[in-house]
């Protein structure tokens, strides 16, 4: 089953790692978001650009 501590001290410092990991996951949450969304905008600037080429291009 595992080891199971009634420490008081081992408890306290269950909390403040866990609460640590927990703010690191919404911060790469975060992170992830925001790099999907300069992704997503430079995909679309990269495709306006080849667009624009095409425009260009005589026929």
């Amino acid at each position: 089953m595992g080891h199971v501590t009634t420490e008081l001290h081992s408890t306290t410092t269950l909390v403040v790692e866990n609460r640590r990991l927990r703010r690191r996951v919404t911060d790469l949450e975060t992170m992830v978001l925001r790099l999907q969304a300069d992704n997503d905008r430079l995909a679309a600037a990269a495709r306006d650009d080849a667009l624009a080429v095409e425009d260009l291009q005589p026929v």
